[in-house]
C-alpha cells in the first residue's frame, strides 16, 4: 500500500475515532457531504484541503503520520504459493471467501456443509498464513487492506474466471438486482486512462461500502457479485472479415 493511502487510511480511523461523520466534516471545512465523500472515495487531497480538514478535527500533520505508523500493516494481496494452498482445498476457499464478507462462524456452519470444527481449523490455517486473525469465541478479524485482491492470473483468480464463463455470465442479466453493460468505444489513450482510473475508483468505492455494511445483520445482506473488464478486443467475428 502506497504512503498516501496509508495516511489517508488513518484520516478516516482518526475521523471514526472522533466520532466525525462526513456530514459533520462537511459542516465544519465548508463542503457538501457529497464533495467529502467523493474525496475520500477518489483518496485525492491537496495539501491545503488535507490541512484543513486536520485542523477541523484538532490534529496536526506529524500526529496523523504517527498514526499511519502505528497502524498494523495490513497485506493487499497473498503470495502465489498461499492461494495455491487455499484453492487446493475448496472449503478453505469457501472459508476464506465468507471471511471477506464477515459471515460469522455460525453462518459459515448453517449455510455449507462445513461443520463448526472443520470451520475453525480453516480459520486457524487462514490466520497461519496472515490472512485473518482468530480471536476468542471464534471471532474474525481481517489482516486485509481495504484495497486487498486476488493476484492477477494467479490461482485463485484463474479459477474464479473459468466459474465466471461457464456459470456467471450464463444469466439474462434483467432482475432487480443485475445488471450488464456492454460498451464499446474508440478513445484516445488520454482517455484510455482516464477511463480506467474511473473504473478503479468505481471498484474502490464498491469495497468501502461493503466494509460499511458489514455492520449490518447477516439478515439484511446478501450477495452480489460485480466485475470490471476492459481491454482492447474485437469479436473474431469482426477479425475474419478484415482485409
Amino acid at each position: 500500500m502506497s504512503n498516501s493511502s496509508l495516511m489517508i487510511d488513518a484520516l478516516k480511523r482518526q475521523l471514526k475515532l472522533k466520532a466525525v461523520t462526513y456530514a459533520e466534516l462537511a459542516r465544519r471545512i465548508g463542503l457538501s457531504e457529497a464533495s467529502v465523500k467523493r474525496m475520500f472515495a477518489q483518496r485525492s487531497f491537496t495539501l491545503e484541503r488535507l490541512e484543513q480538514i486536520l485542523d477541523a478535527v484538532g490534529m496536526d500533520f506529524a500526529e496523523l503520520v504517527q498514526a499511519a505508523t502505528d497502524a498494523p500493516q495490513l497485506i493487499a494481496q497473498l503470495t502465489y504459493a498461499q492461494e495455491q494452498e487455499i484453492i487446493g482445498d475448496m472449503k478453505l476457499l469457501v472459508v476464506a471467501v465468507a471471511a471477506l464478507n464477515m459471515i460469522p462462524l455460525e453462518r459459515i456452519v448453517a449455510v455449507y456443509k462445513i461443520s463448526e470444527a472443520e470451520a475453525v481449523k480453516y480459520l486457524l490455517r487462514l490466520d497461519k498464513i496472515g490472512f485473518l486473525t482468530l480471536l476468542p469465541n471464534n471471532r474474525v478479524k481481517l489482516l486485509v487492506a481495504r484495497t486487498f485482491s486476488w493476484i492477477p492470473n494467479g490461482p485463485i483468480q484463474t479459477w474464479f474466471r473459468g466459474e465466471a464463463y461457464g456459470d456467471f455470465l450464463d444469466a439474462r442479466f434483467a432482475g432487480d438486482q443485475e445488471l450488464m453493460k456492454l460498451v464499446s468505444v474508440m478513445l484516445s489513450p488520454r482517455s484510455a486512462k482516464a477511463l480506467l482510473e474511473r473504473l478503479k475508483q468505481v471498484a474502490d468505492e464498491f469495497s468501502r461500502q461493503h466494509q460499511e455494511d458489514a455492520r449490518l445483520p447477516y439478515e439484511q445482506r446478501h450477495s452480489l457479485t460485480f466485475m470490471l473488464a476492459a481491454r482492447p478486443w474485437m469479436p473474431t467475428a469482426f477479425k475474419a472479415l478484415m482485409r
